[in-house]
């Protein structure tokens, strides 16, 4: 695995693990596609340093067990919207 693949893997793992962000908040953090971060913080990462995968997946399991959460208070906000219109 090359280098800069390797550091951007540990880079994404150690935020998502110490801001709690979801892959979406940290694709956009750092420009990157959340197809590629969603790779490197679940198959790469496991292979570089387990203990920081291990603390990444815990963090995207609760994000998993939340999402139905947020998309129903997008959709409120979203009609909320459209009523006041």
């Amino acid at each position: 695995m090359n280098e800069s693949v390797e550091r951007r893997a540990i880079i994404l793992g150690e935020y998502i693990a110490d801001n709690k962000a979801t892959v979406r908040q940290a694709a956009e953090v750092y420009g990157i596609s959340k197809s590629t971060v969603h790779i490197d913080v679940t198959k790469r990462l496991s292979l570089i340093s387990p203990a920081l995968a291990k603390r990444v997946n815990a963090v995207l399991q609760e994000n998993k067990a939340q999402r139905h959460l947020r998309g129903g208070e997008a959709t409120k906000e979203k009609y909320l919207k459209l009523k006041n219109y």
